[in-house]
C-alpha cells in the first residue's frame, strides 16, 4: 500500500493520504506523497502554509509568491501595511460613516 486511501462520500470524492511523522533536526516533519505534491504543484524549496479551521481541520496550500512591480520597493509596502494596521480603527470608522 502506498499510503493513499480513496474514500467515497455521497456528495464528494475524498482522497486521504497517510504518513508517519518523523524527526527532522529538533522539529517534526512529514513527507508529501508524490501525487499530492503534483496536485499542489510544489517541489523542494517551495513554501506551504497550514490553515486550521474552526473544526480543527488543517488545510495545506502552496504559498503564492507575488512579484512586486519594479517601481515598488518592499520596505515602502511594509511601511504602508504597518500604518494601515496601526490606524485600522480610524479607517474602519471612516468606512462606516
Amino acid at each position: 500500500m502506498d499510503g493513499v486511501i480513496k474514500l467515497k462520500n455521497n456528495k464528494q470524492k475524498l482522497t486521504r493520504y497517510s504518513r508517519k511523522i518523523g524527526r527532522m533536526g529538533n522539529s517534526l516533519g512529514v513527507s508529501l506523497p508524490k501525487q499530492l505534491a503534483e496536485r499542489l504543484d510544489v517541489s523542494q524549496g517551495d513554501e506551504v502554509e497550514f490553515i486550521e479551521n474552526e473544526r480543527g481541520e488543517v488545510i495545506l496550500k502552496k504559498v503564492q509568491q507575488a512579484k512586486l512591480p519594479d517601481h515598488v520597493r518592499p520596505e515602502v509596502l511594509e511601511a504602508f501595511f504597518d500604518v494601515f494596521n496601526k490606524d485600522r480603527g480610524i479607517l474602519d470608522d471612516l468606512r462606516d460613516r
